[in-house]
């Protein structure tokens, strides 16, 4: 296993695997089942069984079918630029996490514009489902929870907690070493 300081333990498990395949997952679920009417209907938690796939008009299905390419994207991007940075650069720490924390920041900022993403689900959701965690479906967690949660593990990963910083929050003169 290749050397990856800029990336270790729980950091390496939630950005080089868990994030990629939970947004790999939702791409190929919108493209190929259940699809982009199922895809459409969990985005708000109902008992009610997802509608037949010629329910959504083409260009809503266009849309969900471009959402899925954007979380394609995003799995691919961590998934492939991590590892070529922990391969490329193995015993290099410092272009490691320069390279780890240019594409944790472009993500942390798509989390902030995420954020509204957020609060659109929240608010659009009936209000005896808002407080209602448990009843929320894996779409619904995706778009909130765990959204909220990579948001403060990128946050986390920049503040130096649980890992050692080599370039991030070093001072100029550390960094040039």
């Amino acid at each position: 296993m290749a050397s990856f300081p800029a990336l270790p333990g729980f950091y390496k498990l939630l950005f080089l695997y868990f994030e990629p395949v939970s947004t790999i997952s939702p791409s190929l679920m919108i493209w190929l089942w259940p699809g982009a009417s199922w895809f459409h209907h969990q985005l708000i938690p109902s008992p009610d069984p997802s509608p037949p796939s010629g329910f959504l008009d083409s260009r809503t299905v266009l849309a969900i079918w471009q959402l899925g390419n954007c979380y394609m994207l995003l799995g691919l991007i961590s998934s492939l630029v991590f590892r070529a940075a922990r391969d490329a650069l193995r015993g290099n720490p410092v272009a490691q996490e320069r390279i780890i924390g240019s594409t944790l920041t472009a993500l942390a900022i798509a989390d902030v514009s995420s954020l509204c993403v957020v609060l659109a689900t929240f608010v659009g959701l009936p209000s005896e489902l808002q407080f209602d965690i448990a009843s929320w479906n894996s779409t619904t967690h995706g778009n909130i929870t765990f959204t909220l949660f990579l948001f403060s593990a990128r946050i986390a990963w920049f503040l130096g907690i649980g890992r050692h910083r080599y370039y991030y929050g070093q001072t100029k003169l550390e960094k040039t070493q």
